[in-house]
């Protein structure tokens, strides 16, 4: 789940606008090579350089294969590639968020992978990423990079307070205090939006929705159990308040990494800066453990991270080499440079190889990857953090009760599954 990631410059609109119909233009030329078409989600500063090398590696070893990369912004492709799609002008190939996948299988936008080049290799992927790109009993991704929530802290902070990782609410509470005390900064900053409380969610055993019940349950005891355990860490000695603004990733982010602010909750696609902030010049500083677990015992964080997909309404030639492009990226050696450039998780156990969990950042988080819960196999389910994103922030702000902000979630959520009861 990639957060943060800045909107695109004019420069980005036009190449996306000259490179939308993938498949069309060389279709008909039989001689020549095939072009592919890929929109990239990722970070255009720091991901996109290590995929572009990649790119040209892949054309030196396909000659009958070209590439045309494009940069596309996450916070704009799902709704640029649904129009695009809809039209047949779509890429040949999407990195899709693991959310994207199954409400674009629904819509027949992606092909069915079983069984082809691109998941030759399949049982040396994750079982759980796997599931994650599958829907009514398909897979329509292969699993690219991965990633989950975890509890990052300062070491060096934590050391002059004398306390350890918490492993409950209760615990992170009693140790931001001590910090404070101790320090005289922060011990924890939380964030207002509903992926990062999704975290809490888990820990009570629930969810926005039961799937398999087809109900709506944001409202149900355990989830306000568990959005009244997230509110409580705005407020209290070492608790810094909420942030509303529209710049609080960005200012909790920062507060962090330059060490005025004890921990946080963050995943992995923030390795590359933390690294880059003072705090944590030495990378062995940086702390990483499973988010702290609810009254149930246990920690949930969600699972997040992207697929590559291929795009069902290219013709046969450009599937084909689709397959084929796909299956590169998403080997062994490919997922090793990744990781070593990007500072990602890869999807596959062969990649983390000794060099790869060398850098503390990746070895850290895939410490925390067991304790991530799945996402469910709901198409509409990415959609369901928007009423939340907008209801939880007015919570925190002190604008709405906790029950009424969560009742007016619940009807905007109705909305978008029409068909669950509540």
């Amino acid at each position: 789940m990639r957060r943060g990631i800045a909107a695109t410059a004019l420069v980005a609109s036009l190449a996306l606008a000259a490179t939308a119909c993938g498949s069309g233009g060389d279709s008909g030329d039989k001689a020549g090579p095939v072009t592919l078409t890929w929109w990239d989600t990722s970070n255009a500063t720091n991901e996109a350089p290590t995929y572009k090398a990649l790119v040209k590696e892949f054309e030196a070893a396909h000659k009958d294969i070209k590439v045309k990369y494009v940069n596309v912004p996450f916070d704009q492709a799902q709704n640029k590639f649904d129009t695009a799609a809809g039209s047949k002008g779509a890429p040949d190939i999407l990195r899709s968020e693991v959310g994207w996948t199954p409400a674009f299988a629904k819509k027949g936008f992606f092909l069915p992978l079983d069984g082809t080049e691109a998941l030759a290799e399949q049982d040396k992927f994750k079982p759980n990423l796997i599931k994650q790109a599958q829907y009514e009993g398909k897979t329509y991704g292969v699993p690219f990079t991965t990633d989950t929530l975890a509890l990052v802290y300062n070491k060096d902070l934590f050391k002059k307070a004398g306390v350890e990782a918490p492993k409950t609410w209760d615990e992170l509470k009693k140790a931001a205090a001590t910090i404070k005390d101790k320090t005289g900064v922060d011990g924890y900053w939380g964030s207002t939006q509903a992926y990062y409380a999704q975290t809490f969610l888990h820990g009570e055993g629930t969810d926005t929705v039961d799937v398999a019940a087809k109900k709506i349950t944001v409202t149900s005891p355990a989830a306000k159990k568990a959005y009244g355990t997230w509110q409580s860490l705005f407020s209290g000695k070492g608790l810094h308040k909420a942030d509303t603004t529209a710049d609080a990733y960005a200012h909790i982010q920062e507060a962090f990494v330059s060490g005025k602010v004890a921990s946080i909750i963050q995943g992995p696609w923030e390795i590359t800066n933390f690294y880059k902030g003072s705090a944590f010049k030495d990378k062995n500083n940086l702390g990483i453990a499973t988010v702290p677990a609810g009254s149930t015992g246990k920690a949930g964080a969600p699972t997040g991270g992207h697929n590559l997909s291929v795009y069902a309404g290219s013709d046969e030639a450009h599937q084909k080499a689709a397959l084929t492009f796909v299956k590169f990226m998403t080997s062994a050696k490919a997922q090793e440079t990744i990781a070593l450039k990007n500072s990602t998780l890869p999807t596959r156990d062969d990649a983390y190889t000794d060099q790869v969990k060398a850098d503390p950042g990746i070895a850290g988080y895939q410490g925390v990857l067991s304790a991530a819960q799945p996402r469910p196999e709901l198409p509409e389910y990415s959609s369901l953090w928007g009423p939340l994103d907008t209801e939880l922030n007015s919570v925190a702000g002190g604008k709405k009760s906790l029950d009424k902000g969560l009742s007016d979630a619940e009807a905007a959520i109705t909305k978008l599954v029409p068909d669950f009861a509540k």
